[in-house]
């Protein structure tokens, strides 16, 4: 992908690393809601993975759409529910629902590597090439990862680095300081940042 700031490998690792992070709370209560989120923990995590699916699509075809997203169907489980294509069956417990995130993410890694530079698909916040997917899918994940870590109680502290990267490709606006995670919570609406008044409405640059 030549000089992109983010590639198909951040997207695999920082799957991986949310999967390995998830698998040590595999007995809570993942119906809880995820930090101050309305959606479950399982509803949250299933929604990355439909995120990295439906990212994935916008780039998949040899020429995808730039008006509008893949028409997948989707629907909602309930009122407040997000709206889904990807679902997981509630039979394969936990440990399915895993498997479907770390099978979209990979999914995703692996469409922005094959992906031409020139390709671009659609996403509301702006016409994306595949490094664009790629920094979007890791932002899903990443901030999703810390609204569920809030409910269930584990570690998660991304790297730095991809934190930087991903700032500099969405949110040119936002400076990455001493801190780049702070700094992308801040960015997302999720933390305060010193001398920042938190964010109640943001969006990135696709």
């Amino acid at each position: 992908m030549g000089d992109s700031l983010v590639d198909a490998g951040d997207v695999r690792s920082v799957v991986t690393a949310a999967v390995t992070a998830l698998r040590t709370v595999d007995g809570a209560d993942w119906q809880a809601p995820a930090g101050g989120l309305d959606w479950s923990c399982w509803e949250t995590v299933e929604h990355v993975a439909d995120d990295l699916f439906a990212y994935a699509g916008q780039l998949a075809a040899e020429q995808p759409p730039t008006d509008r997203y893949v028409p997948w169907g989707y629907k909602r489980t309930r009122d407040g529910a997000p709206a889904l294509t990807v679902y997981v069956d509630p039979e394969h417990g936990t440990e399915g629902l895993l498997q479907a995130l770390d099978a979209a993410g990979g999914l995703l890694a692996a469409t922005v590597r094959v992906s031409p530079e020139e390709r671009r698909g659609f996403h509301p916040y702006g016409i994306s090439d595949a490094c664009g997917f790629a920094a979007m899918g890791i932002v899903e994940v990443l901030v999703h990862l810390h609204d569920v870590a809030q409910t269930l109680r584990f570690p998660w502290s991304p790297e730095p680095d991809v934190c930087a990267r991903v700032l500099a490709r969405l949110f040119p606006d936002v400076p990455a300081g001493d801190d780049p995670w702070a700094a992308l919570l801040w960015a997302t609406g999720r933390a305060e940042l010193p001398g920042h008044p938190r964010r109640t409405d943001w969006r990135w640059y696709a």
